[in-house]
């Protein structure tokens, strides 16, 4: 694809006051991408997409879009389209006039933004709830409504901010999929804002991970999670261990623990919790250090050996499976 529509951040600040919210971060998003800027509360990410959106001023550094600065620019000038956690449907609009209000703020006649919007709402599938108010659909359906009227105006990149935050959990996996496939067919940037790590992983090619401010690892998603470079991302993206051993700090994921006698094992343990999750086994041991780590095992290996709370075992794992930590 095209590298003319990148968006780049750059040495992008934000404080409030004396409070540092966003501090120096640089990132280049290739055009097309799906990305995630995933991370904990109060990291910086919401407040990275707002200045990216240009609903937030910048303290330092800038923001491109296509080779342009696009810092100061306001939002209907930038090139981006946002869509709210809490959808912001105007409740007395019908979805089809919701869908094309910035059109009638642009002037565009009734019938051709109609025409439009109609357009937005069958590639969301909505067509036949037009005429429908806001409060006469589900959480799902709002989300649709609410991705139209982001996309009537063509963004060069869609910004998300906790879309998915707002529905419940079988509803919320069948909208990753559509997100995802919304994203395929249109080949614009989409930037996702979440600090679900599953959402993030399902939907990403690549992430961003910030903590405190800056951003911790980034890059493509299958890389960040099999090699994490610090103790937070590991732990942030879930599925690994963080365990201090004499040679240093390492990540070890729960699913390439093996169980075995507690001689000659990497490490010794006492089981303290054996969770059934369907087709795994999570074990849980009290490693030395008072450390805790988890072995996630199939359910047939865990029935063909099964191990009671307050067994003694040893934990292992093959070379190649241990990922040095920096800290």
């Amino acid at each position: 694809m095209s590298q003319k529509l990148d968006l780049e951040l750059i040495n992008l600040t934000k404080r409030y006051g004396e409070t540092v919210a966003v501090d120096e971060i640089n990132y280049h998003f290739s055009s097309g991408t799906y990305a995630c800027l995933l991370g904990p509360s109060g990291c910086g990410k919401s407040s990275t997409l707002r200045m990216i959106a240009g609903h937030e001023s910048i303290s330092d550094g800038a923001i491109t879009l296509a080779g342009r600065d696009i810092s100061h620019l306001p939002p209907a000038r930038r090139g981006t389209a946002m869509m709210f956690q809490n959808y912001a449907l105007f409740p007395h609009l019908s979805i089809l006039d919701n869908v094309a209000f910035s059109l009638k703020m642009q002037g565009i006649e009734t019938a051709a933004r109609h025409a439009q919007a109609g357009e937005m709402l069958e590639l969301v599938d909505m067509s036949a709830l037009a005429d429908r108010l806001p409060a006469q659909l589900s959480g799902g359906q709002q989300q649709r409504a609410a991705l139209a009227r982001a996309l009537i105006t063509k963004p060069e990149v869609l910004l998300l901010d906790e879309p998915l935050s707002a529905l419940d959990p079988f509803l919320r996996i069948r909208m990753r999929a559509e997100l995802k496939k919304l994203q395929r067919e249109l080949g614009i940037t989409f930037v996702h804002v979440t600090h679900g790590q599953d959402e993030a992983l399902a939907l990403a090619d690549e992430i961003v991970v910030m903590n405190d401010a800056r951003i911790e690892q980034a890059g493509k998603t299958r890389a960040v999670f099999d090699a994490p470079k610090t103790a937070f991302v590991a732990r942030f993206l879930g599925s690994h261990n963080v365990v201090s051993m004499p040679e240093g700090m390492i990540a070890v994921r729960s699913d390439a623990l093996e169980i075995k006698p507690p001689e000659g094992a990497r490490l010794p343990g006492t089981i303290t919790n054996i969770e059934y999750q369907g087709t795994h086994v999570a074990l849980t041991a009290t490693v030395p250090g008072a450390q805790e780590v988890t072995a996630l095992l199939s359910d047939k290996d865990f029935c063909g050996n099964p191990k009671n709370v307050g067994e003694a075992i040893g934990l292992d794992w093959e070379a190649g499976a241990a990922q040095a930590l920096a800290g």
